[in-house]
Order: structure tokens, then C-alpha cells, then sequence
């Protein structure tokens, strides 16, 4: 083990010289926690705030909350229709959650259910004509933000991150169904 430890202090030290003092002082607390998992889920959450002031416009005057909103745009966007269950496990929300926002939607006229074939009691989601009207208007609003965005931010590189991005999200969820066997 000491071997271990020791090899853990010179990655840590070394890790330690390449974050920048700009990185740092950005943390809003005082001890930096040099496990990248942690730095990366801190970054997350910022980039994640930041985008959601920026499409915050595109979103706003359709009625619907940010669930709502996240759960059209889940079901309209899915290459097949999806269930309750499977939009909450996508999403890391309770089942509950995206029922209550469903529910919404689907009395609102935005989404309509099929018949599961594979299931009785969870049916399929799909968005009504009027939903996808409105998807598509929130989603040409969103585009306009997401170009005025990238006026300073290299196109490239956002696609680059998109991609390694959901790559890491299918790599977590592939270990965390391995630690739950």
C-alpha cells in the first residue's frame, strides 16, 4: 500500500501544478478537491447554470415549467417513444417527477400515450401535432441563443465536448448498472 499511496501523492502533486490559479479562484469554496470526477461534476453544474440563463428566453411565454419543458423536448427528440421510467432513468429524476410533468403535458394536449407492447402499465409518449409546434418554436429560439452564444465560443469545440460529453454519461451509467448487479 505505501507504494500505492506514494504514486496517489505524486498524481496529486502533479495535478496540483497543472490547475490554474484562474481555475481555482473561480471555486467558490476554500479546499479544491483534486479528484477530477468532483471537478468535473463542479463544472458541470456551472456550465449548466450559465446554459440555462442563456436559453432561458427560448423557453420562456410556452406555460411550461423547466420539467415540462426538458420532458417535450425528450419525448419530441427521441428516436423512438419512450415511457415515463425511461425518460426519469435518461434524466436521473424520479419516476414521479416526470409523471407529474407528463401528466401536464398530456392534459394540456402537448403529449399523447400509446399502447406499450411491452408493457401494460407504462405507456408510450409521443407529442401531439400542437407539441410539436411548440417544440419547434422553443427550439428556433434556443438555436438563435445557442448562435449568439458561439459568436465568442469555438463551434468545434462545443461539438467536440457534446460528443465526449455523452460519451462519459453513457460510461457512468454503464458502471453504475455494474455496481448495482
Amino acid at each position: 500500500m505505501p507504494v500505492v499511496a506514494a504514486r496517489r501523492a505524486v498524481i496529486i502533486n502533479s495535478l496540483k501544478r497543472k490547475i490554474s490559479r484562474d481555475i481555482i479562484a473561480d471555486m467558490p469554496y476554500e479546499k479544491v478537491s483534486l479528484h477530477p470526477v468532483v471537478q468535473l461534476a463542479d463544472e458541470v453544474a456551472r456550465i449548466g447554470g450559465r446554459l440555462q440563463a442563456v436559453f432561458a428566453d427560448a423557453h420562456s411565454g410556452s406555460g411550461l415549467s423547466k420539467m415540462e419543458t426538458t420532458i417535450l423536448m425528450s419525448v419530441a427528440e427521441s428516436r423512438f417513444a419512450p415511457t415515463v421510467p425511461q425518460i426519469g432513468r435518461s434524466l436521473g429524476h424520479p419516476r414521479q417527477v416526470i409523471q407529474r410533468a407528463a401528466n401536464t403535458l398530456i392534459a394540456a394536449g402537448l403529449l399523447e400515450t400509446m399502447p406499450n407492447p411491452h408493457h401494460k402499465r407504462a405507456p408510450l409518449l409521443k407529442p401531439t401535432s400542437t407539441g410539436e409546434q411548440l417544440k419547434k418554436q422553443m427550439s428556433a429560439r434556443a438555436l438563435k441563443a445557442a448562435d449568439t452564444l458561439l459568436e465568442g465560443i469555438d463551434f468545434a469545440r462545443c461539438a467536440t465536448l457534446a460528443r465526449e460529453l455523452h460519451e462519459l454519461r453513457r460510461d457512468i451509467e454503464a458502471s453504475l448498472r455494474s455496481f448495482s448487479k
